[in-house]
């Protein structure tokens, strides 16, 4: 068995990461290449959300882990995010049984954030490789990818059905910077889905971001 773990939502402003592993036996990564699995950054929303479907028959498993809003600013104020998103990779491949399993790196350093992923897994003896670009390079993890960004697709969704366009929820978005600045002006605080410690949230607070 071979597993993919990947990350979506990581530099938004708004709403929470999610991290998705899934396993595959070793005949079926073929499988995966010929449904047109590719790093989910590559694919539109609605070719994300066939293949969707089609990650979910092939994976032998699957395992979802959410980071929300609260654990995200504890750690980006301790500077550990990277930490904290190892841990939660740790927790997916915890759930899963797997010879070999692939990461994309978020660490600098792929060696060290193979070893810090190690640190928390114990006693688990999935060899574990760590690789930047891994969401390109391995079918794998692109399928993990991608059921990552549907999943966190759906859960901005949500917001937006509850409270309006809300852009993206990337700090780039200009639609999003001014969902954020509008609440924060009518409520004296940032939106609870929002992450307080990312530094566009910290520059509406102080008044910076005119």
């Amino acid at each position: 068995m071979v597993c993919g773990v990947d990350e979506a939502g990581r530099g938004s402003l708004l709403g929470p990461i999610i991290v998705a592993a899934i396993s595959v036996s070793k005949k079926s990564i073929s499988e995966l290449t010929k449904s047109g699995i590719k790093d989910s950054k590559l694919l539109s929303p609605k070719k994300r959300q066939s293949l969707f479907g089609r990650i979910i028959n092939i994976a032998e498993s699957i395992c979802i882990c959410r980071i929300g809003i609260d654990d995200i600013d504890f750690h980006v104020f301790k500077n550990n995010l990277n930490l904290l998103e190892a841990e939660a990779m740790a927790i997916t491949i915890g759930n899963m049984k797997s010879d070999k399993t692939y990461v994309d790196s978020c660490d600098v350093n792929p060696s060290r954030y193979q070893r810090t992923i190690r640190g928390f897994l114990g006693q688990h003896d999935t060899r574990i490789v760590s690789m930047h670009h891994a969401d390109r390079l391995n079918v794998v993890v692109s399928g993990a990818s991608i059921i990552a960004k549907v999943i966190r697709d759906s859960e901005i969704s949500k917001i937006r059905v509850q409270y309006g366009d809300i852009g993206s929820g990337y700090p780039s978005d200009k639609k999003t910077i001014r969902f954020v600045k509008d609440w924060y002006s009518q409520k004296n605080e940032i939106p609870p889905f929002a992450r307080k410690s990312w530094k566009p949230a910290q520059l509406i607070v102080s008044g910076s971001n005119t």
